[in-house]
């Protein structure tokens, strides 16, 4: 069983874990309004891509980030939202077949990375790869939650491949998305994470931190893909923000944050 510390950081988790982070300007006059749902990895690089796709077509891209499971169900239960971009495609291509997501958008956008990560005082050194998890200075490793966040699935997936899941397990903090995994590590509560490459690239976490990438054959590919909900109140401007997306801005975009992309080499 993992240590009794791990107890309180995961109540705190929990407490925090269905209050998902919803972003982006409140509508204002006439412009219309897309409520989209995305995984946390996204963060960065779709609040970039919203706000430049609302200069160019005069509509607010109302964001609210989750793991994909939980973003899945909400939208299964009757969620609003018009578009779901998962970290996971089989979330997708489920609520395709269940009539929630129409079939005829689904598409894959990108595929994630992993990476470990620790606070730029720590004496870790990342670049032994996953060893560095059986460090006995390490208290708690952070990963997103693999029951419902794709990169914790991917994570714990990586640890079994190396051999060091059982040993790792114990000392395992599980924030609900692997966003809330990065911030155990940001403010302490854990010691290193494994978390998306593109929430550790951008500069406000890159000058706090390190990171290594996890080689990707250690766990299944974390094929991301999206989807426009069969009861999006605008599926016309919904399938115009996913073209977007995967047009070349966005893709441009996507790439700097350090996703692959739909062919090239996925």
């Amino acid at each position: 069983m993992p240590h009794r510390g791990l107890a309180i950081l995961t109540a705190v988790a929990v407490l925090g874990a269905f209050a998902l982070l919803s972003v982006g300007p409140v509508a204002a006059g006439p412009d219309p309004v897309i409520l989209v749902a995305a995984a946390s990895d996204l963060r960065f690089a779709l609040e970039e891509i919203s706000a430049l796709f609302s200069r160019q077509r005069r509509a607010t891209v109302r964001l609210t980030f989750g793991s994909s499971g939980q973003l899945a169900a909400q939208i299964e239960q009757g969620a609003p939202f018009e578009v779901l971009f998962s970290a996971n495609e089989e979330f997708v291509r489920s609520l395709a077949m269940k009539g929630r997501i129409d079939r005829a958008s689904v598409r894959l956008y990108a595929i994630g990375r992993i990476v470990l990560w620790v606070r730029n005082e720590s004496p870790l050194d990342v670049s032994k790869g996953l060893s560095v998890l059986v460090d006995e200075r390490i208290r708690f490793v952070a990963i997103a939650n693999p029951e419902h966040a794709p990169y914790g699935q991917a994570a714990a997936q990586a640890m079994r491949a190396a051999g060091l899941l059982a040993r790792v397990q114990p000392r395992l903090v599980l924030g609900e998305n692997v966003s809330q995994a990065l911030q155990f590590v940001r403010t302490g509560n854990a010691d290193i994470g494994i978390v998306a490459l593109s929430l550790a690239v951008p500069p406000a976490v890159r000058s706090k931190g390190r990171y290594q990438l996890v080689p990707a054959h250690l766990h299944r590919p974390i094929r991301q893909a999206v989807g426009v909900t069969t009861s999006a109140a605008r599926p016309d401007l919904a399938r115009q923000f996913v073209s977007f997306v995967n047009g070349p801005s966005g893709r441009a975009i996507m790439r700097r944050y350090g996703f692959a992309l739909p062919g090239e080499g996925l």
